[in-house]
C-alpha cells in the first residue's frame, strides 16, 4: 500500500472546487495519491453535465467509474444484444439472470426517458472524456451477473419469488419522479439513511448489491493509488458515496486479496445434487405403492399427475402468452421432465416458442426500449421467450410439490 488513507482536503483548482461544492462528494487521500468521489445519478442530466465538467478541468491524471466489463460493453455496443443466441443462454441457465438484467436497464431507461437522457450518461462523459485526453481509464466495478447470482443466492429460497416480483413491479409501475427529487436523493444524509432503513429491512440483499460493492470498488480505488495516479476521478453512484470512502480508508486487508473473495462465485444450493431424483424416486414409488393397491387408485394417481404439472405448466405458458403450439408441447412435457432432472418443462418450452416464432432482428434491437412496459414484455418476441421458460418453469415446479401431495394424499387418505 502506498500508505494509510484519510479523508481531507488539498489545494485543488478553485473551478473544480466550485463545481465539487454543488455535488455530493467525498475526498480521500493515501499516500501521495488524492481520490474525488463524484457522486451521480444515473439518470440525471446535471450529473452527466457535471462530469463534463470536470473532465474539461484539466485536473485529474486517471479516471474510474463505477462500471464493469460487461456493462461497459453493453453501453458502447447496444447492438451486441441482438448477436445473443437465446438457446445458448436459456440451455446454460442464464435465462433469469438475463431477464433481471433487462429488468433492472429498463427501470433505469423509463426513469431517463422523463428528462430525455441515455441512462449512464455521466459514465459515458467520463469514458469518452477519458479517450480525448489520452487519461487511464479504470472500471472499478464488480461483473453485474455474478453481483446478481451473490443477490439470489443469498437471499432464502422462500423470498427469492418476493425478490423478483418486486423487480418487475418496478417496471410495470408508471408513477413520475420529478427530476428535483432525483437531485434530492443525491444529498448524503438523506441517500444514507434510505440505504441504512434498507439494510435493516433487507440485510441479505444489502450486502451483495450494496456493501460487497462498495469494498469492491474501494479495493480498487486502493490499487490505483499503489500504481502512477496521482489526481483520480472517481465517478459512482452517490449512495456508494459513504461506503466506498470508509472501506478506502479503514480497510486493511491487501486489495488483491479482497478483490478474490468479492470475485468467488456464490456457493451452490446446499441440498446434494442426488435431491431431485431422491423426489422423482419418491414419487415414482407412490405410482408403484397405488398400482399395488389396485389398478385404478394407481391410474388415477398417474391421470392427477398428468393433469396438475402438465396443467400448471400450460397455465405459465398462457400467462406468458406462448404460441397454442408450445402450451401444448409443455403440457405434454412437463409430467415427463418433471421425473427426469436433467430436463425442464421450460426448457422444452423456449425451445418450441423459438421454433414457432423466431426473433426477428427487430426485436433484439428494441428489447432495450420494449422491455420499460409490461405490454413491450409480452409483445417482443426475445422477451416473451424469456417469459415463457421462467413461467412454464414455474408452473411445473408448483406442479411437481402439488402432484406429488395428491399422490401422497390418495395413499394415506383413500383407506388402501
Amino acid at each position: 500500500m502506498a500508505g494509510f488513507a484519510h479523508a481531507g482536503q488539498s489545494p485543488m483548482n478553485d473551478t473544480v472546487a466550485q463545481l465539487l461544492a454543488r455535488e455530493p462528494h467525498r475526498r480521500v487521500r493515501i499516500g501521495e495519491t488524492e481520490i474525488t468521489l463524484l457522486g451521480t445519478a444515473h439518470v440525471s442530466p446535471a450529473s452527466a453535465r457535471m462530469v463534463t465538467d470536470l473532465m474539461a478541468s484539466g485536473v485529474f491524471d486517471t479516471v474510474a467509474i463505477e462500471l464493469c466489463m460487461s456493462r461497459q460493453r453493453a453501453m458502447l455496443d447496444p447492438e451486441a444484444m441482438s448477436r445473443m443466441d437465446l438457446f445458448s443462454v436459456i440451455r446454460s441457465g442464464q435465462a433469469p439472470m438475463i431477464a433481471a438484467s433487462l429488468a433492472l436497464g429498463a427501470y433505469q431507461q423509463r426513469l431517463a426517458d422523463q428528462y430525455g437522457i441515455e441512462p449512464g450518461a455521466e459514465m459515458r462523459a467520463a469514458m469518452f472524456g477519458a479517450l480525448e485526453q489520452g487519461l487511464p481509464l479504470a472500471l472499478i466495478d464488480r461483473d453485474i451477473g455474478l453481483t446478481l447470482r451473490r443477490a439470489y443466492r443469498a437471499v432464502p429460497w422462500w423470498q427469492r419469488m418476493g425478490l423478483v416480483g418486486g423487480l418487475f413491479a418496478s417496471v410495470l409501475s408508471r408513477e413520475k419522479i420529478a427530476e428535483e427529487d432525483i437531485e434530492r436523493l443525491k444529498e448524503g444524509d438523506m441517500l444514507e439513511s434510505t440505504f441504512n432503513e434498507f439494510a435493516e429491512q433487507s440485510r441479505e440483499l444489502y450486502v451483495p448489491l450494496i456493501d460487497e460493492r462498495d469494498r469492491y470498488m474501494a479495493a480498487h480505488l486502493r490499487k490505483l493509488a499503489d500504481g502512477d495516479a496521482r489526481q483520480v476521478l472517481a465517478v459512482v453512484g452517490a449512495g456508494h458515496l459513504k461506503g466506498i470512502e470508509n472501506y478506502v480508508t479503514l480497510d486493511r486487508q491487501r486489495p488483491d486479496d479482497v478483490l478474490e473473495q468479492l470475485e468467488r462465485s456464490p456457493p451452490k444450493a446446499r441440498w446434494p445434487k442426488y435431491i431431485p431424483w431422491v423426489v422423482v424416486g419418491i414419487i415414482l414409488t407412490g405410482f408403484v405403492i397405488g398400482f399395488a393397491r389396485n389398478t385404478e387408485l394407481g391410474l388415477q394417481m398417474v391421470l392427477d399427475w398428468i393433469l396438475i404439472n402438465g396443467g400448471l405448466a400450460a397455465v405459465g405458458g398462457i400467462i406468458a402468452l406462448a404460441h397454442p403450439v408450445t402450451i401444448g408441447a409443455v403440457a405434454l412435457a412437463a409430467p415427463l421432465t418433471s421425473l427426469n432432472p436433467t430436463i425442464g418443462a421450460g426448457f422444452v418450452a423456449a425451445a418450441v416458442e423459438i421454433y414457432m416464432r423466431k426473433p426477428q432482428v427487430g426485436d433484439f434491437a428494441s428489447l432495450r426500449r420494449d422491455t420499460t412496459s409490461a405490454r413491450g414484455w409480452w409483445s417482443n418476441r426475445v422477451s416473451r421467450i424469456l417469459l415463457v421458460f421462467l413461467l412454464t418453469t414455474l408452473g411445473s415446479a408448483m406442479g411437481t410439490y402439488i402432484g406429488g401431495a395428491r399422490i401422497f394424499g390418495h395413499l394415506f387418505g383413500s383407506g388402501g
